[in-house]
């Protein structure tokens, strides 16, 4: 499994603004993040709509992080981007499995569930203030 390029970027993202410790623009976050500016922006929608970070309006504007970097974990932010942690299609609300009847009795299923849990606990247990 493999978080995608833009999960890994969000982290950037979240990164370079935890270092200014304010306000910074998007085209700074671009810069120092060395994400696409195009890229950063659509990233800093999805982060702004998760309340992971506040979006700030105007000629001053910019971007600050909603939250203290102690209470932000990594595994939240590839969570804002990518979605659940999920190592097999199979553990997808709409999957409809061809090899047993019940889904629920799959021991498979039981494993991958078990194992995707424990891999969100652990992501979720780095927190970006280990970062600075």
């Amino acid at each position: 499994m493999k978080i995608t390029r833009e999960a890994d970027y969000a982290v950037r993202v979240v990164y370079t603004i935890m270092r200014r410790g304010g306000r910074i623009s998007a085209r700074e976050i671009s810069e120092q993040s060395g994400v696409t500016q195009r890229f950063a922006l659509k990233i800093l929608h999805k982060l702004t709509a998760a309340g992971v970070v506040c979006s700030h309006k105007g000629v001053n504007g910019g971007f600050t992080l909603a939250r203290d970097p102690a209470e932000l974990s990594i595994g939240e932010i590839i969570e804002c981007i990518d979605g659940s942690f999920e190592i097999s299609h199979c553990l997808s609300e709409g999957f409809d499995c061809t090899r047993v009847a019940d889904k629920q009795t799959c021991q498979f299923r039981r494993i991958f569930d078990q194992v995707s849990q424990n891999l969100r606990d652990q992501l979720y247990a780095i927190k970006m203030s280990q970062f600075q």
